[in-house]
């Protein structure tokens, strides 16, 4: 995920063109306001058979893990891209125009001048978005069904359970969501204060 989202965050903040760059992150923040289930429907059409994508593989990707993947992904983007342009957007152009002109190319202005400046915001950005594509229902259901042993995640395994009144197995199910996504936003926050003291100590 960060593999797609760091080219993109990098764009946000650092494009050339000032409003391809607003476009691209109104297009990264649309899943913040919109209802899942739109963001899941289009992308429904899009995965079927015979969708703009969908008609590029045998079965199209609708009701595959393949697809779900794409959709969580999809759908996590602002929780990803945010941290990393604000963090980028920090980062002064004056030092990376001095970085190429020492002869530095993209690879080495990423490890020596982009990684040590930004890490904090890579690990921040990981975490949010490991943490939301965890407890996404509505893309997940539209795209992936719910096909045990194939496109059924835990969030869509609780309502199973709530629709059949199976309280305890609901109760084990959200208990264990809700305790991951607690513990992995105290370690991140945590680690966050620890790195904020030990820069104002420093």
């Amino acid at each position: 995920m960060l593999l797609l989202c760091t080219p993109l965050a990098w764009w946000v903040a650092q494009g050339k063109s000032r409003h391809l760059r607003t476009l691209t992150e109104a297009a990264v923040a649309l899943p913040l306001i919109l209802p899942p289930t739109v963001l899941g429907f289009y992308l429904l059409i899009l995965f079927s058979p015979s969708g703009l994508i969908g008609q590029f593989t045998e079965t199209g990707l609708a009701f595959t893990f393949t697809g779900l993947v794409i959709g969580s992904v999809l759908y996590s983007l602002p929780f990803v891209v945010q941290p990393l342009s604000a963090s980028f957007a920090q980062i002064d152009p004056r030092l990376l125009q001095l970085g190429r002109s020492q002869g530095l190319g993209k690879r080495q202005l990423l490890q020596r001048l982009v990684l040590p400046v930004s890490g904090h915001a890579f690990v921040t950005a990981a975490v949010l978005g490991f943490a939301h594509t965890l407890g996404e229902f509505g893309v997940v259901l539209m795209i992936g069904g719910n096909i045990p042993g194939e496109t059924q995640v835990l969030s869509i395994l609780l309502f199973d359970e709530v629709e059949t009144l199976n309280f305890e197995a609901a109760h084990t199910i959200a208990a264990s969501l809700l305790g991951a996504s607690f513990l992995l936003l105290v370690l991140l926050y945590g680690w966050q204060r620890h790195r904020r003291g030990r820069y104002v100590a420093a």
